[in-house]
C-alpha cells in the first residue's frame, strides 16, 4: 500500500478513537430506557381513541429524538461532574473522563449543542411537549450540579432521578395529546415504580462496593445507606406504586386488575436480580441481557395491552360498587 495511503488510513483511525470517548459520554446505549415514553403514548391514546391515526407517528418520532438529545445532555454533564468520584468505583473508573480520554470543554461544548437541538424539537411538536422536555433537562442539572446536586443526598437521590420517569410519561403523553395531562394516580404510580428500579440499583451498588467508606466515598448518599435502610426504601415504593396503580386501575380501567398478580410476579424477578452476585441491576441498560426479565415483561406488555383495550364485562359485574349494611 502506498505511504500517503497509510497516512490516511491512520488519520481516520485516529480519528475515530478521539470521537468514539464523547460519543460513550453521551450513553447511547442507555437510550433504551426512553421506552418509559411509550405508555404515556399508550395511555394517551386509550384515553383518546380518536387520537390514533397515521398524523401521530412523526411527533412521535421527532419526541424520541428530542428526548434521547436531552437525556444524553444530562449524561454527558453527569459524567464530567461525577469523574473525580467514578475514579473510586471499581467499574465506573474506566469511563472515558476519569480515563482522562475527554477534554472537558469540548465536552460542555457538546452538551450544549445537544440541548439546543432536544429543546428545538421539543418546541415543533408543542408547549406541553417542550415544557416536559426542559423539565427533564432541569432535574438533570438539579440532581448533578452543586450547590443542590440532589444525587448527594440520601433518598432524594432515588426520588429525583426517578422522577424522569413520569416526565417520560409526560412525554409520551403529550405527543400524541396536547390537551391535558394523565391522571395525577398514574403519575405517581410510575414515579414510584422508577423509584424501585433505582432504589433496586443502589442496594446492589452499595452491595458490590462492599465496603461502607468506600461506598461513601464513591456516593455521599451512601454514607448514610446501609443494606437495612435500602430494603426498606424498596419496600415502601414498591407498596405506595401498588397503591397509587390500584386507585387509578379502579377508577380508569377496572380489567387491569388481572394483571396484579403479573405486577407482583415481575417486581419479585427484578428483586431476585437485584440479590445476585454483582447484579446487572447496577447497569439498567444491560438487562437486555437477563432472558427471564426480558420474556416476562414482552409476555406481561402483551397481557397489559389486551386488558386495556379489551372490555371483559364480568369484571365490571365481579366488582361492580355495593353498599355495607347500613350505608
Amino acid at each position: 500500500m502506498p505511504t500517503n495511503e497509510l497516512i490516511k488510513n491512520d488519520f481516520f483511525e485516529n480519528q475515530a478513537i478521539s470521537i468514539l470517548p464523547y460519543v460513550q459520554i453521551a450513553r447511547p446505549d442507555h437510550w433504551f430506557k426512553n421506552i418509559f415514553i411509550f405508555p404515556g403514548i399508550i395511555f394517551g391514546i386509550y384515553d383518546s381513541p380518536d387520537l390514533l391515526s397515521w398524523q401521530i407517528i412523526p411527533p412521535i418520532i421527532i419526541g424520541l429524538i428530542s428526548t434521547c438529545l436531552i437525556a444524553s445532555a444530562n449524561y454527558i454533564i453527569n459524567e464530567v461532574l461525577d469523574a473525580p468520584t467514578d475514579a473510586l468505583h471499581p467499574v465506573k473508573k474506566k469511563r472515558p473522563v476519569p480515563s482522562g480520554l475527554v477534554n472537558v470543554k469540548i465536552a460542555y461544548a457538546q452538551w450544549i449543542l445537544f440541548v439546543i437541538i432536544g429543546l428545538v424539537a421539543a418546541w415543533m411538536i408543542n408547549g406541553f411537549f417542550f415544557i416536559s422536555a426542559l423539565l427533564l433537562l432541569i432535574m438533570g442539572l438539579l440532581y448533578n450540579l452543586p450547590p443542590v446536586r440532589l444525587k448527594d443526598l440520601p433518598y432524594l437521590d432515588v426520588l429525583a432521578e426517578s422522577v424522569n420517569n413520569p416526565i417520560r410519561l409526560f412525554l409520551g403523553w403529550f405527543a400524541v395529546n396536547d390537551s391535558y395531562p394523565p391522571t395525577l394516580s398514574l403519575i405517581i404510580a410510575y414515579w414510584m415504580i422508577g423509584a424501585f428500579f433505582m432504589a433496586v440499583k443502589r442496594y446492589a451498588e452499595y452491595r458490590r462496593i462492599g465496603d461502607p467508606q468506600r461506598a461513601g466515598k464513591y456516593r455521599k448518599s451512601f454514607i448514610h445507606y446501609n443494606e437495612y435502610r435500602l430494603l426498606l426504601s424498596i419496600v415502601y415504593y414498591v407498596s405506595a406504586f401498588g397503591l397509587f396503580f390500584g386507585i387509578f386501575l379502579i377508577r380508569y380501567r377496572m380489567e387491569l386488575i388481572l394483571s396484579a398478580p403479573f405486577i407482583a410476579g415481575f417486581i419479585a424477578v427484578y428483586m431476585r436480580i437485584g440479590f445476585k452476585k454483582n447484579s446487572p441491576a447496577q447497569y439498567p441498560e444491560k438487562l437486555y441481557t437477563q432472558k427471564s426479565l426480558v420474556i416476562y415483561s414482552v409476555l406481561f406488555f402483551i397481557l397489559f395491552i389486551t386488558l386495556l383495550f379489551i372490555d371483559i364485562p364480568i369484571i365490571h359485574l365481579i366488582f361492580q360498587p355495593y353498599h355495607l349494611p347500613g350505608g
